[in-house]
Parts: structure tokens; sequence; C-alpha cells
């Protein structure tokens, strides 16, 4: 099993690499997702690969989302004509090839020279629709000018005042940005000792250093306000309890994201799917509903469906790709998943999401220690 050491360690032909390297091999070879794993752990230098894996503290709450999916077994129901399945999903009025997204990472410029870009053409070209981070280069209008088309959704660290937060939303408007995101969940930056070990900081951590106060002084009044003077749907991101999301409801928040940051801030937290259902519940279809937390295969995706979310956002598998083969390398992560989600869904005797509910899903107990990598287990035999 690979150990936290193990996962941290590299191979000795890597150990003069300084920065990100473009896979050669063609993304139609990487027949499964964890060669795109192992692919990405051979390009990727010590300081990149453990800025994508590495978590708060004790990287407790980064197994727990793992522990959460892990530990929920399906019930499928048989002698059913499975024969035509719909595996797409709407979000915000866009037509989603299959209900993924793809999170927002600051530091994709570490991982590909592409950046932004290459992720918001990755979406565009498999069709679904990609964040852009404030701190992700290079920037909100040359990914909107490099991947035209409304399947963008910028999200925002508030470094600024009320004045400056309008200028990002006038500007996201403008550039046809599908929704704006608010983050939530960053009123403190978590301590990633991977990264404190080494002294290493990475670029978006580098851009967020100054002007801290205005993100931890964010409340409900700053959410009020923006709803009432921006036309354009707001999503809250790092929703953790259906209390905060019963509030960003009653303000008219458009889209509740429930994250705790990959784990990457507050330690101890809550697997994001064990989360997912108070949510639901007190959302009431007022809202749509994105989560995050660990999804990694295409058999997570389906369980939060069953859940009730709208779409499952993948960030560190996202990361993956780019580190593989920049946007081929994630438009090759997200084909795979709609393998795994179709065959997944025809196997519990269901041919779209409206036929699922929580009682095609069982808390059980789980077969596989978690960890970061824990929905990989043929990764188990590889040299790192």
């Amino acid at each position: 099993m690979l150990t936290p050491t193990a996962l941290s360690s590299r191979r000795a032909s890597c150990t003069t690499k300084r920065g990100p390297i473009v896979m050669t091999k063609r993304p139609s070879d990487f027949a499964t997702l964890h060669q795109i794993v192992k692919a990405a752990r051979e390009n990727l230098n010590d300081n990149a690969w453990d800025y994508v894996v590495g978590g708060a503290d004790t990287e407790t709450t980064i197994k727990r989302n793992r522990h959460a999916l892990d530990t929920l077994a399906f019930r499928p129901r048989v002698l059913n004509d499975v024969t035509d399945l719909d595996i797409s999903a709407t979000l915000f009025g866009r037509k989603l090839r299959i209900p993924v997204v793809l999170a927002p990472i600051g530091s994709l410029q570490d991982l590909h020279p592409d950046g932004g870009i290459g992720t918001a053409k990755a979406a565009a070209e498999f069709g679904t629709i990609s964040f852009l981070s404030s701190v992700c280069k290079p920037g909100l209008e040359a990914v909107a000018d490099a991947a035209p088309g409304e399947n963008r959704i910028f999200q925002l660290y508030v470094r600024g005042d009320d004045a400056w937060v309008d200028d990002f939303a006038r500007r996201a408007i403008a550039g046809k940005y599908t929704a704006f995101c608010m983050t939530v969940d960053l009123d403190h930056y978590g301590r990633r000792e991977r990264d404190i070990a080494k002294g290493h900081l990475s670029t978006s951590r580098r851009t967020m250093a100054d002007n801290e106060d205005f993100q931890k002084s964010l409340n409900w009044d700053h959410v009020k306000r923006f709803k009432d003077t921006h036309d354009i749907p707001l999503i809250l991101k790092g929703i953790a309890t259906a209390e905060d999301a019963g509030r960003a409801v009653e303000l008219g928040v458009d889209g509740i994201y429930v994250s705790n940051h990959g784990g990457r801030q507050l330690d101890h937290g809550r697997g994001g799917i064990d989360v997912l259902p108070e949510v639901v519940d007190v959302v009431g279809g007022k809202a749509q509903i994105i989560v995050d937390g660990g999804f990694m295969r295409g058999t997570d995706v389906v369980k939060a469906m069953a859940l009730g979310a709208d779409a499952v956002a993948i960030g560190r598998l996202e990361a993956f790709g780019m580190g593989a083969a920049g946007q081929a390398g994630v438009v090759r992560v997200l084909e795979l998943l709609e393998t795994e989600i179709r065959i997944c869904l025809g196997l519990l005797g269901v041919t779209g999401y409206d036929g699922l509910d929580k009682s095609y899903l069982h808390r059980d107990v789980s077969m596989t220690p978690a960890h970061v990598l824990s929905a990989f287990p043929l990764l188990e035999e590889e040299e790192y």
C-alpha cells in the first residue's frame, strides 16, 4: 500500500526536475485513471506533487473525504431495460455531457504552462464547465479570449473592498462567464505541512499573501450586497453545514458549493459527501448544488447524484490530468469518468439520475484504508 512517505517520494530518474514537464505519451494510451495519476507523478517535481496531494495539518479531512465515499455501498436493481442511458446533466442552464465540472485550482500554472487556458479548453472540448480561480494564470480575460463560450465560471478569493469585488464581477459578466463563485472557507490559510517542511510557496499562495483581512471580514452582508448589485448567478463555495446553506438560499444565492477545500484548510472536517444530504434537504431545490471532496471515480459521482447533487467538481483528478498531459490529459480524465459513470448507472438498473435516490445506497465498511490516492489500488504495485 502507498504510505504517506511513498506518496511524497519520487523516482530516482526524476531527481533533477525543476518544473512541470509536458507528457509526450498520447492521452489515448491512458486506459485507466490510475495510469494518468502515475504519469502526473512522473512529470511533476516534489513541490508541485505535494501541492496537489497535500492537505492541512494531519490531513485527516482528506482521509475522511475518501472514507465517506468508500463506506457507501450500492443497492442495485435488476431486470430493468437499460439499453438507452442518459448520463448528461444541466447546471445553470448549460447542458453537461456528464455531471462533472472542473474545480478552481489556484496554481494550475505550476502543473502545466497552459494554466487556466488548458482546463477551460478541456471543458469546452469535452462538454462541461470549468471554474477559473482568481489566482490562476493567465487571468480572467485571457482565459475568456482563449476559450470563448459560456462554459466557464469565475471563482474569487476576496482581496479587496466592495469596489474591487464589483470590478471582477463586471469583468466576469463582460467575459461571458456563466456564474460568479465566491470562496467563503479561506478566512485563514491552512497549514499544509508538506509545503512548509520544504519551504515551498505555490504561485497562488504568493499571490494571495497580501490583503488577507478582506477575506477574513467577508460576511453575509457582502453576499446580500452582491446579489442586490450584480445580474450574474452567485455561487458560494465552501459550504459545510445545513445552517449556512439555508442562510445562503434565504439571500437568493443561486449555487451552493459543498466543499471542505479538498482537506486543505480546516483539519478534522467531515467528508464532503457526508455533508451533502443535509444541504440537499435544506436547499429544497431552491439552488443548484455542487459538491467536491475526494471524488476520483465514476462511482463516486453516481453516489453524489443519488444523494441529490446537481454536479460533482473534481480538483485533484483535474490536476492529475493537467500534470499528465495538459488539456488532452484533462479531456481523457473526463472520458474515463464518463465510461465509469455509464457502466455504474447501467449496473444499478437505471437509465438516468432521475431514477436514483438514497435507497440505492447503503452505509457499509470500507475495504481500503483511506488516503488521498486510495481510489487507485493499482498504484500500490508501482514504484514510487
